[in-house]
């Protein structure tokens, strides 16, 4: 039988070409998903054991995430805690441990929180923003050592080198045939990779829980305070029972009268808001409306009252005339933060007054994305402005300055810069005294401020170059009558004015005034006529100043 020649078939390289890309990109997947899951275990274990500071409402506090669905407040031992279910993804809560604050006296302090509780959706939205800042910061680092992992044993197979690594692969699988593991640097490699993983299990095991003197029972708040009114729609909120439920019921009673008050009277105000619309002024084809608010000394409640009366009208500005807390304190943040969050939507131009003692406010005013006036013309929305926030100190020591410069100064600086510029439309400051003398100047058409409490003008200052120039003094938005305003329901009428621009110049202005009863009053619009323009050249650089003492408000 002849033999024949032919070799036989080579085997299709192909499938083996395949098979060995296949391979080589088994350690690469298995790296990803050592580093993906190292990367879950400790982002996961950082962001359940972060602690960060902030300030809530009136206090000092402590945020910590939780994974039980619920926004847990802790008093400390003297008040119970309170929770309430909250909608986030992955079931994420949030435990806060509330901290101290400046209050003078434990009722003081209890009725103050109620009130800030009536409008939280400030204070909501920061704590939020704290915990989505927790996680990024989590997921950041844990990426971080994930990445640091496969790095580490990238550069392990690069050292053992290929030859070795197929040597060790021999040893393995001999060993594991014969289920002995192998001597010498095989062994090496598995112990640090036994490590590793131990490492990590031990990086992630949950820490232990404190214990307890005795088990933490939930109960519905309605149910522990059955005279709490139902349209509160306080049900979802539940309550810790003990001796600190037990022992503090008539702070408990009293801070829940306090919100409920506070919610039925701001809420009722602003729902009587389109009751009178008919009376606003809406803004005629090419003219735009600021809000002017001043000395609201704390009073969150007013802002959701304000801001639907600028919705009325399609208010695309915001002007804060100052003294939006009552001290300057940190602890007042809740302030400012609540009248961004009103109008977080449209601009905002500010100073501070002399309540706003420090550099707290501005600088988080600026935070909040606020223009703070510093001495320098400045447009928004096509209205030039100009202003200074005042450098005094609060009223109680009256007189004594805390910057470099007196309001005095200021006003000759402001005249000044707006006759040199000459097309400031607007000065915003916080004392009327600070703007007398640019008002006589014939260099602006509008000078707004507060600092009184109560209203004062709209007056005309014709100046010597024919030039008019408007002054008003906004009463205060707070309703405050001293240096404090926040409470359950206005202590005395508050105001904001409505103020209409064209052309980047004042047109007229209409004040809405809130009276403690509840009911808002409309006052009438007041039309400007600033059709003559002067010459920066012919304008005085100086002018003297008449001032009156100033009394109210400080």
């Amino acid at each position: 039988m002849p033999q024949s020649n032919e070799t036989p078939a080579a085997a299709d390289p192909v499938p083996v070409a395949a098979r060995r890309g296949r391979r080589r990109w088994i350690p690469v997947m298995l790296l990803v998903v050592l580093g993906l899951a190292v990367s879950c275990v400790v982002a996961l274990t950082i962001f359940t054991n972060a602690h960060r500071p902030v300030l809530v409402g009136a206090h000092s506090g402590v945020v910590t995430p939780t994974f039980d669905g619920h926004a847990t407040l802790d008093f400390g031992s003297v008040l119970p805690q309170v929770r309430m279910p909250i909608d986030a993804p992955l079931g994420i809560g949030v435990s806060i441990d509330i901290g101290d604050t400046e209050a003078d006296s434990l009722d003081e302090l209890v009725a103050r929180d109620a009130v800030i509780a009536s409008q939280p959706e400030a204070e909501i939205e920061q704590i939020s923003t704290v915990v989505r800042d927790i996680a990024i910061a989590s997921a950041l680092r844990g990426l971080g050592v994930g990445l640091l992992t496969v790095l580490a044993l990238v550069a392990v197979w690069m050292l053992v080198g290929r030859r070795r690594r197929h040597e060790l692969g021999e040893r393995v699988g001999a060993a594991w045939h014969r289920r002995r593991l192998p001597h010498g640097p095989a062994r090496a490699l598995v112990a640090l990779a036994l490590a590793t993983v131990l490492a990590v299990a031990l990086l992630a095991w949950p820490q232990p829980a404190v214990q307890e003197v005795a088990d933490k029972r939930w109960r519905p708040i309605g149910e522990v305070y059955p005279e709490i009114p139902d349209d509160l729609d306080l049900s979802a909120v539940q309550i810790s029972s003990g001796s600190a439920t037990d022992a503090s019921r008539a702070i408990v009673e009293s801070a829940i009268s306090t919100y409920g008050t506070s919610v039925k009277f701001y809420g009722a105000m602003a729902d009587r808001v389109p009751e009178i619309a008919a009376e606003l002024r809406q803004p005629a084809e090419g003219e735009i409306v600021a809000v002017l608010v001043a000395d609201r000394h704390d009073n969150v409640g007013m802002d959701s009252v304000v801001r639907a009366v600028a919705d009325e009208v399609s208010a695309s500005l915001l002007i804060d005339a100052g003294d939006d807390t009552s001290t300057g304190g940190s602890w007042e943040g809740f302030s400012i933060r609540s009248l961004a969050r009103q109008f977080r939507d449209i601009p905002t131009v500010a100073v501070a007054g002399n309540h706003d003692e420090g550099d707290f406010v501005t600088e988080q005013m600026k935070d909040e994305g606020f223009t703070v006036l510093d001495g320098d013309p400045t447009d928004v929305e096509g209205i030039s402005f100009l202003g200074y926030s005042d450098p005094r100190s609060s009223g109680l020591t009256a007189g004594w300055e805390q910057g470099s410069t007196s309001i005095r100064e200021q006003g000759q600086a402001l005249t000044e810069t707006a006759c040199e510029d000459g097309g400031v439309s607007t000065v915003v400051v916080h004392s009327p005294t600070t703007g007398e003398e640019v008002a006589a100047s014939g260099c602006v058409d509008l000078v707004l401020s507060g600092h009184l409490h109560v209203q004062r003008g709209p007056t005309v200052t014709t100046a010597p170059n024919g030039r008019q120039t408007v002054s008003y003094t906004n009463a205060s938005t707070g309703g405050a009558a001293f240096a404090f305003a926040l409470g359950s329901k206005l202590r005395r009428q508050a105001q904001a004015t409505l103020i209409t621009y064209k052309d980047g110049r004042p047109v007229g202005l209409q004040p809405v005034n809130f009276n403690p009863d509840g009911t808002i009053a409309v006052a009438e619009y007041v039309a400007f006529d600033l059709a003559t323009e002067a010459s920066p050249a012919d304008a005085p650089t100086t002018t003297p100043s008449t001032s009156t003492p100033e009394t109210a408000g400080e």
